[in-house]
């Protein structure tokens, strides 16, 4: 085949490709519960979603309809979404743990004729079902989802029986594949419009580079509604024919891992840390230091603790969506794992900045991929050139024109530098959103003023970076100020108050969004000392530095309401 006629093919193509090739050999391998565990072959995968096709095609939707997947990661999620495409139409996430508004203007925004609900927790579903038309709306519901479907058509009843489409439609590098809604700077999720393009040469440079292949092995466990889970975890394995396994739950994620035994694995800051405190809560620190300087012993010592997580046979680890301690780097490192970051937005699909081994340097994001360009604007913006830009924002053009320059380049929003060796560093955020450490963007102007609306409550400032959930500082308004600095009686009732607030106002928004505490901070927030502007707005950069010593010490105390200086 030649270089032109190659440059043509979609994921799509690839993968039926790799179906003609591999046909038998397992694909996907999905817990359904328990010891019971179900596998799908290149082949099986390949039928399935042409099921789908057939009965989207009989529903006779307009061409490139698009239809919403909402579910937490499986094997239904990817053959719904190949089953969407091969119909002619565009595939729409829904992230798994949303508020019902922010469900409800996420189907109607993206004009959403069809919606599959899929594997979903029983809690984060009851609240995302109020937000899903009851009318106009088809539903169709994946095995494994939750009992309340509200009279969804199953797989079994409608797509199981239904005949394969006939002829897939043909779709072209040039065509939207699906809308990736993200979280914009006003809180509004904005719908990132990603062509087959996108999807298929970001997949072609990731493999090139890290030299994928067949024979690896990858367990996706982080959201598939998500930009990067979507390119790792499903368009990377259809391109290179490798296997994909899916972990059940939090609480089966060590047996889900070992049973994938992944040669390349992805995860956040957050898991990170935490595979490290698991195991220095049975072997101490000292004495893992102690092991590791005898030769012979320090070998066994390596082996068995990356064997006990699972990871023994990880040839690539990648960290993402968060900086990432040099600490724990270096912690990974002697243990003969060596953890690489990189850095990409939905924007571009991820494809942007990667680490490469032994080339990896602490507070770094790496170089770019061969075929992407990076460049620092003049307010130190990061800016790329990248086959993975987005073709621009759905239905909100002026967003799209402020998110790609004139020329063609991605605005990132983060702030950064480079070095010598072109080494990607970033240094901050040109505006306000923050990421937490699982890599959800924040938006804190809408939950502040949800708080100042409080009877008790004058300024609010929402925090958390780098944290697993966002917290918030608030001055009280005078006379509750006053009334909590007279004794513990009457804080105890004003901290009374604010718990039912949190309780109330939580809800209200996104699980990434939900408040862990509030900290009732004593000090005053005037423009004579620099905490609000002349126009009594607040300087978030003042605050956050001023409290910044002691945000690990609050998230330690586990309490809703913290009194800081009374």
């Amino acid at each position: 085949m030649s270089n032109a006629e190659d440059d043509k093919k979609t994921i799509i193509d690839y993968f039926e490709a790799n179906v003609e090739k591999f046909g038998d050999k397992r694909f996907m391998t999905q817990p359904m519960g328990g010891d019971d565990v179900k596998t799908f072959s290149y082949k099986d995968v390949l039928d399935e979603a042409k099921k789908v096709a057939g009965y989207l095609e009989s529903l006779n939707y307009p061409p490139k309809s698009h239809i919403a997947i909402c579910s937490k990661n499986c094997a239904w999620w990817v053959m719904a979404d190949l089953g969407i495409w091969l119909a002619g139409h565009v595939s729409v996430p829904v992230y798994p743990t949303l508020s019902a508004e922010t469900v409800r203007y996420t189907l109607e925004h993206s004009e959403s004729k069809m919606v599959f609900i899929g594997k979903l927790d029983e809690k984060p579903w009851a609240e995302m079902i109020k937000g899903v038309p009851t009318t106009g709306v088809d539903l169709v519901s994946f095995p494994l989802c939750p009992k309340d479907t509200m009279s969804a058509k199953t797989w079994a009843d409608v797509i199981a029986p239904c005949a394969p489409i006939k002829e897939p439609i043909k779709r072209t590098k040039d065509e939207m594949a699906t809308i990736i809604y993200t979280s914009g700077s006003t809180g509004k999720p904005k719908g990132v419009m990603t062509s087959f393009m996108a999807m298929t040469d970001t997949s072609k440079g990731i493999t090139k580079v890290m030299n994928i292949n067949s024979e690896d092995r990858y367990l996706s466990y982080l959201p598939i509604a998500h930009g990067m889970e979507r390119w790792l975890g499903m368009c990377v394995p259809m391109y290179t024919g490798m296997q994909v396994f899916y972990a059940e739950s939090l609480t089966t994620f060590v047996v889900d891992l070992n049973r994938c035994e992944p040669t390349l694995f992805l995860s956040v800051p957050r898991l990170w840390t935490k595979f490290q405190g698991g195991v220095l809560s049975k072997l101490p620190a000292s004495k893992l230091d102690f092991l590791l300087k005898i030769p012979l012993i320090n070998i066994l010592i390596k082996k068995k603790i990356l064997k006990l997580l699972g990871l023994h046979k990880v040839r690539y680890a990648g960290s993402g969506s968060a900086p990432l301690p040099a600490a724990v780097l270096s912690w990974y490192r002697r243990l003969g794992l060596e953890l690489l970051e990189g850095y990409g937005m939905t924007e571009n699909f991820n494809y942007s900045h990667t680490s490469m081994p032994g080339k990896g340097l602490p507070g770094y994001v790496g170089n770019t991929y061969d075929d992407v360009e990076c460049r620092i604007a003049a307010d130190g913006e990061i800016q790329v050139k990248t086959p993975g830009k987005m073709m621009g924002y759905f239905n909100n053009p002026e967003a799209t024109a402020e998110a790609i320059t004139e020329d063609g380049w991605v605005r990132t929003g983060d702030k950064g530098s480079l070095d010598a060796t072109g080494r990607l560093k970033i240094t901050g955020r040109t505006k306000e959103i923050f990421k937490t450490s699982k890599g959800k963007y924040v938006a804190p102007a809408p939950i502040e003023n949800l708080l100042i609306s409080n009877h008790l409550i004058e300024l609010a400032l929402v925090g958390g970076k780098s944290q697993p959930q966002p917290f918030a500082l608030i001055q009280l308004l005078e006379g509750p100020k006053k009334k909590a600095s007279t004794g513990a009686s009457e804080r105890e009732e004003i901290g009374k108050e604010l718990e039912a607030l949190l309780k109330g106002l939580n809800p209200k928004l996104d699980g990434h969004e939900h408040l862990a505490f509030l900290v009732v901070v004593k000090d005053d927030w005037l423009p004579e000392n620099g905490f609000l502007t002349p126009t009594q707005k607040i300087k978030r950069n003042t605050i956050e530095d001023a409290y910044d010593s002691k945000v690990e010490a609050w998230y330690d105390e586990k309490k809703k309401v913290i009194f800081d200086g009374f």
